[in-house]
């Protein structure tokens, strides 16, 4: 039975949903819990959705089909189009999921078969939350390499002219660690090509695309990001609009609830997606320390051997660097603090965060080696020259230009609380999760505005009662979620 499409304003990232009449349709209700998964077609177009039901037919009309945000954009047809349905076939690559969780070692084929189904959305989460069980119960070296690889193939892959491709990534969980826009303008201005996408926040409380939304437009169009790369060196973007490792973006809605986060599956998504991205050269930064994502050295260690197993048989250079992560870097934490301490450096302003500065220029300097025509030695002096001249701003002011300069001046959230020292003395540690979940109970990334902004770091000397910092929130609300956990427990210790 055909029936036309509607396009209905409903976001179900990252699932494809379709929504029909429960009634009235020809079909009765008990067929509908066999048709939970349903196949959509029209023409050469095709794909699978999770089927809801509407009791309301002011929504949708008996000979209607709703579609909802990303089933309509995955489709590619025009409302109004004639399309048919089926129940979905059940994945065969199920059965090796079954296998993997027996304890089972996966074939590569089996592996590849797996991913292309869940890029398909042929799988359920509680599908998805198996294989992922699975997975971090065991998985060999050899089952995360074809992993990488199979989740690299599926999608957009980027192909570029320059022989040398750059790139930086970091692990993670260290507020206000945003080194890559301040990387990205170094290399940009030094001249090797550096096609920055960079993932939105998931449990931070800003990823780079988030932050760099304040200054410049991140959502672009792949021939967009591709001319501007080509003119710039460079790019500063979204990357879920190029589809890079689109396995990689299903997976981690299902990860993230179960706090699933393995080092294998770690290593598969960060080089799936750099693979895609067209990267050749790559830098990784571990930060460790006690409330960072990889807390010792030994972790560390591993983590490095892991990533250098799978990278050099996909054929990337990588440089893996391990560096402080026992504190937050720079002073803001949130979209507009944190772009505010980014523009400070590169306009070499005096007060500028000097933990920021110096961690960029170091790691600037990292990717800068791989250059062949550089010296080698000379990365770190060559950054400091191109952030210290100018050259580097300039090239920010470029690309944020060319990616469309943000028309909106975005302010720290109006509604704020001071968290101050309980006694004085030197501050001793600073718990760079619990400030993650302050700043993210305030509002931050979807609130651009709200955040913390730290006044004092690990080694200050601080009197009784002075701020240590500062939350900011555009709502009394988010205020108050936040301002509860500060005072049960502000995340600073002080001795």
């Amino acid at each position: 039975m055909a029936l036309k499409i509607k396009r209905i304003a409903i976001d179900t990232h990252p699932e494809n949903t379709a929504f029909l009449l429960r009634r009235r349709n020809g079909y009765s209700p008990e067929q509908f819990v066999a048709l939970r998964k349903i196949e959509i077609t029209g023409g050469d177009a095709s794909i699978l959705a999770t089927l809801a039901l509407i009791d309301d037919e002011s929504l949708l009309e008996p000979h209607m089909i709703g579609l909802g945000e990303q089933a309509f954009r995955r489709l590619g047809l025009p409302e109004g189009a004639e399309v048919t349905f089926r129940q979905a076939p059940v994945p065969h690559s199920l059965e090796h999921v079954r296998r993997k969780i027996d304890g089972d070692e996966l074939e590569e084929t089996e592996i590849a078969e797996i991913i292309r189904d869940i890029a398909g959305y042929r799988y359920s989460p509680m599908e998805i939350g198996a294989f992922l069980v699975a997975c971090a119960g065991f998985m060999s070296t050899h089952e995360t390499l074809a992993l990488t690889r199979a989740m690299a193939g599926v999608g957009r892959q980027m192909h570029w002219p320059s022989e040398i491709v750059v790139d930086k990534h970091c692990i993670g969980g260290i507020p206000g660690n945003r080194t890559s826009m301040i990387i990205v303008p170094i290399i940009a201005a030094h001249g090797l090509t550096m096609p920055k996408t960079s993932s939105r926040a998931i449990t931070s409380p800003s990823g780079t695309a988030d932050t760099m939304e304040v200054l410049a437009s991140v959502d672009l169009p792949e021939d967009r990001l591709v001319s501007i790369v080509a003119k710039e060196h460079a790019v500063l973007a979204w990357g879920g609009r190029v589809n890079l490792s689109p396995a990689d973006d299903v997976l981690i809605t299902v990860e993230r609830p179960l706090r699933i986060d393995t080092f294998d599956q770690m290593v598969a998504s960060i080089l799936s997606k750099k693979l895609a991205a067209g990267s050749t050269h790559l830098l990784i930064d571990i930060p460790v320390g006690p409330t960072a994502k990889v807390r010792t050295t030994r972790e560390a260690i591993r983590l490095r051997k892991l990533f250098e197993y799978v990278g050099h048989r996909l054929g990337l250079v990588l440089d893996i660097v391990v560096t402080d992560g026992s504190q937050p870097v720079g002073r803001g934490v949130g979209p507009v603090l944190e772009a505010r301490d980014v523009m400070a450096v590169l306009r070499n302003e005096d007060d500028a965060p000097r933990d920021l500065r110096e961690r960029a220029v170091m790691l600037a300097g990292r990717v800068l080696e791989f250059d062949p025509a550089l010296a080698g030695g000379k990365g770190y002096a060559r950054a400091m020259e191109l952030l210290g001249s100018g050259a580097a701003l300039a090239a920010m002011e470029r690309l944020i230009d060319a990616q469309g300069r943000c028309r909106e001046v975005i302010l720290p959230g109006s509604h704020v609380h001071d968290i101050c020292a309980p006694a004085g003395g030197t501050v001793m540690s600073i718990d760079c999760h619990l400030i993650a979940r302050i700043a993210r109970l305030a509002g931050a990334p979807m609130d651009k505005g709200a955040g913390i902004d730290l006044l004092h770091k690990v080694g200050d000397r601080v009197r009784a009662d002075e701020v240590l910092y500062r939350i900011h929130a555009h709502s009394p609300t988010g205020l108050e979620y936040a301002r509860e956990l500060a005072v049960a427990s502000s995340g600073y210790v002080v001795g």
